[in-house]
């Protein structure tokens, strides 16, 4: 005998019956922090974004999750179209979700991050990235303000510029914003927490670590 819910229905007539549109859904987009070790410090690989929102700024690689694809899927497929890099297997971090963190819709982005080589991989812009390329990452603790960390990228003349602060208890992850200047989104505190991960910050910080 099938079992039957409060209204009658069998498990086959309740799905038949379901309309995901009734209940609003979040996006779901997966993004990849690839960092590259180096005798001068480590890398970032950014990609600068072609179109609207955030035209012209520099992002960490990624895009929506699509039909039948994992979140891990998705975010070595996105490295792939955005800047030809390819054989990734990257590892998941964090989902962020904060509401209004994307411009266009509800959206939750899985991060992840990898560490690669920089000469392994062959780099060149693709799908809606207008440009990509490596940046060099110094990631310092405000010695006057104990846990407030400046980023700093740089690649050429680029220069990229954003601080952070840990904050116990944040809303979306460990770090909150103070100041950005040229990385699209809420990828600054993205890119710290991948950092943290790397090892980009020193180590009394990192044992404070609650992941």
């Amino acid at each position: 005998m099938e079992l039957r819910d409060k209204n009658g229905l069998t498990e086959a007539e309740f799905l038949a019956q379901y309309r995901p549109g009734d209940y609003p859904r979040p996006s779901v987009a997966a993004d990849i922090a690839i960092f590259s070790p180096g005798e001068e410090g480590p890398q970032v690989l950014l990609i600068r974004r072609g179109g609207h929102p955030c035209l012209g700024q520099w992002a960490l690689p990624g895009g929506f999750v699509e039909p039948g694809e994992t979140v891990g899927q998705a975010a070595a497929r996105e490295l792939w179209e955005e800047t030809g890099a390819a054989g990734i297997a990257p590892q998941q971090l964090f989902t962020f979700s904060q509401p209004g963190r994307d411009p266009r819709t509800w959206t939750m982005s899985v991060l992840h991050m990898a560490v690669v080589p920089r000469e392994k991989l062959a780099v060149q812009a693709g799908d809606d990235a207008a440009d990509a390329g490596w940046f060099r990452l110094e990631m310092k603790e405000e010695p006057e303000q104990p846990g407030t960390y400046s980023l700093r990228l740089t690649k050429g003349e680029e220069i990229l510029e954003a601080r952070v602060a840990r904050q116990e208890n944040a809303p979306d992850g460990p770090f909150v914003i103070l100041e950005n200047h040229g990385l699209a989104f809420d990828h600054p505190k993205l890119l710290a927490l991948a950092a943290e991960h790397f090892g980009a910050l020193p180590a009394p910080s990192r044992e404070k670590e609650d992941f």
